[in-house]
């Protein structure tokens, strides 16, 4: 599990902020799985998806996306992944092979959520925001993603759990100057292997 805990230049967990923000939202004596649901629920609802507040900078780290309170999904990932690995929580990614539109007419890109352990086993948690048409919930159970799989235009989800981002994107992220950059830019491949299976 070592690797789901470790600190990473884009899951900078030990930033001011991030450890501000830990205080804030957790308290002593609070389970994994209130940690998991408090930490999830700040991210999906407090920190907007780049696109859906057209935002003006892009940020990767998980404490730029702290500090400007805004991300796409790979980045709110790193943030989760953050706050929940300042308490000792695994805390991973997951990626899924999606339409840029309603249907395949603009191609694909590679989304990012997280996997969490707690009690024991591995939940999967997506914040990247709720809107008209998302709606991604914290289940210990059966996952509630954001984007259901559709079949039927090539969308599918990689399997395994990931200990680090995906590393494509971020550098994207790191290069991009505006929304349009990403839009141009995103991946839609992963090519690297998962942690666990």
């Amino acid at each position: 599990m070592k690797n789901f805990l470790e600190e990473t230049k884009y899951v900078d967990y030990s930033s001011e902020n991030i450890q501000s923000k830990a205080v804030e939202l957790f308290s002593t004596g609070m389970t994994e799985v209130e940690k998991a649901k408090i930490a999830f629920e700040f991210v999906r609802d407090e920190i907007p998806h780049s696109f859906d507040c057209n935002a003006e900078i892009i940020t990767v780290k998980a404490s730029e996306v702290l500090k400007f309170k805004t991300g796409i999904c790979h980045a709110k990932a790193n943030l989760l992944a953050a706050l929940l690995r300042s308490q000792g929580i695994p805390t991973g990614f997951c990626f899924q092979h999606i339409t840029l539109a309603d249907d395949d007419s603009l191609g694909y890109c590679v989304h990012a959520y997280n996997a969490v352990f707690v009690d024991g086993k591995w939940i999967y948690l997506d914040a990247r925001g709720n809107k008209s048409g998302v709606n991604a919930q914290f289940s210990t159970d059966k996952p509630i993603l954001a984007f259901p799989i559709r079949p039927q235009y090539d969308e599918y989800l990689w399997k395994g759990i990931y200990s680090s981002p995906h590393i494509s994107t971020m550098k994207m992220l790191e290069s991009a100057n505006c929304l349009q950059n990403i839009i141009d830019n995103i991946p839609d491949e992963v090519t690297e292997e998962p942690d666990l299976v």
